[in-house]
């Protein structure tokens, strides 16, 4: 069975993919496609966090609270910039008078 690094490394492949539609469609709200985008910097500060965590302390990251929490802060960035995204778009929609 791969582990659990490979897997996640591979899993980038098909998430960059779907960035690539996503762009590329030009129906996602803005902000929201920044949220999408900014998991990537979620990746980007999680795997060196890992690291460190490993060389500096000897534990994986989830059990190093203040390097675990600070790299989960961009996750939920992300998810808020994602949620709010969509919303104002759902909100835009619902402003739109309909023809009848």
């Amino acid at each position: 069975m791969p582990s659990k690094e490979s897997l996640f490394a591979l899993s980038l492949f098909p998430y960059l993919g779907f960035l690539w539609f996503l762009t590329r469609s030009k129906q996602t709200p803005r902000l929201a496609l920044v949220g999408f985008y900014m998991l990537l910097v979620f990746v980007a500060v999680t795997i060196p966090a890992g690291i460190y965590a490993k060389v500096a302390y000897g534990k994986e990251l989830a059990n190093v609270d203040w390097l675990h929490g600070g790299a989960e802060s961009f996750l939920t960035l992300s998810n808020i910039l994602v949620v709010l995204g969509f919303r104002q778009a759902i909100a835009e929609h619902r402003a739109v008078p309909k023809n009848e």
